[in-house]
């Protein structure tokens, strides 16, 4: 017998900046595994933490093979997500991930409600996501930084710089 579905929403209206991000990390290599554990705890201990505009943080599986796993979250706006990218320690632990991967790969892709999206793959070795159907570019000049690939000038300057990371 049909039952009948109980069709709900939501008024997003006190929400005019929302920022929702997915973040993803995949293991590349068998020792990538204590890699995904270790930045697992990491994320874990700065979400305990309630960074000041983090709404909700919800964990978020994609495959298990090969594994891939992360998270969506809901931020009240760009400038207080990037606020929370920018402090330390995640500022450090980014720095260290793009030094050096530890077998796994990583990526994110950022949406916008004021408009824009963007996503940046490090060390991901199949196109997933907007990759799969927009194509791939290489993250420098403006590509480099989140806030420039939204679009947006007011945040532009990038949690790590070109030089932080490459040194020229």
């Amino acid at each position: 017998m049909p039952t009948r579905v109980n069709r709900q929403t939501v008024d997003l209206s006190a929400y005019p900046d929302l920022i929702v991000l997915y973040l993803g990390m995949r293991v590349n290599r068998l020792y990538g595994i204590r890699t995904f554990f270790s930045f697992g705890r990491k994320i874990s201990g700065s979400v305990a933490g309630k960074p000041d505009g983090l709404l909700l943080h919800e964990p978020v599986y994609y495959s298990f093979f090969p594994m891939n796993m992360g998270m969506r979250q809901y931020w009240r706006d760009l400038p207080s997500l990037l606020a929370f990218a920018r402090s330390e320690p995640h500022r450090e632990w980014w720095l260290d991930f793009l030094r050096d991967s530890g077998g796994t790969g990583f990526w994110h892709e950022t949406y916008s409600v004021k408009g824009g999206m963007e996503a940046v793959y490090d060390d991901v070795p199949k196109p997933l996501g907007f990759g799969r159907f927009a194509g791939i570019k290489r993250a420098r000049g403006p590509m480099f930084g989140s806030a420039a690939r939204l679009g947006r000038s007011d945040d532009s300057s990038p949690v790590l710089s070109e030089t932080d990371l490459y040194g020229s």
